[in-house]
């Protein structure tokens, strides 16, 4: 069965999604952490990500009842398996980018 655009239920080419899957790849982070490791994001876009990817499936949230409040994230297995995806997607790019342009190929 083929997989048509409007099936796939994951968001890797936006901009932060696999930021945020890198950084919550060695486990829960706090989202000031979480934050941290991605200065140039806003904290609205940040939780914009967050929310897609606990929709998506592939994060998930935990909010302590403590004071101040605490929230972990953490991915799911779904997220987990993401990485790979992405490790084959920085793959590729190492293989056919040149600085800032594609290699060229005898197809072109």
């Amino acid at each position: 069965m083929e997989c048509q655009h409007g099936d796939l239920p994951y968001r890797i080419g936006d901009k932060w999604t696999a930021h945020v899957l890198r950084g919550l790849q060695h486990g829960r982070q706090r989202f000031s952490e979480l934050r941290a490791g991605m200065p140039s994001v806003t904290p609205k876009v940040l939780t914009e990500t967050l929310r897609a990817m606990q929709r998506d499936g592939t994060v998930t949230r935990e909010a302590f009842d403590e004071n101040p409040p605490r929230v972990e994230y953490e991915l799911t297995g779904q997220g987990r398996k993401m990485l790979g995806l992405l490790d084959l997607c920085c793959d590729w790019a190492r293989e056919n980018w040149v600085r800032e342009n594609l290699v060229e190929t005898d197809a072109s």
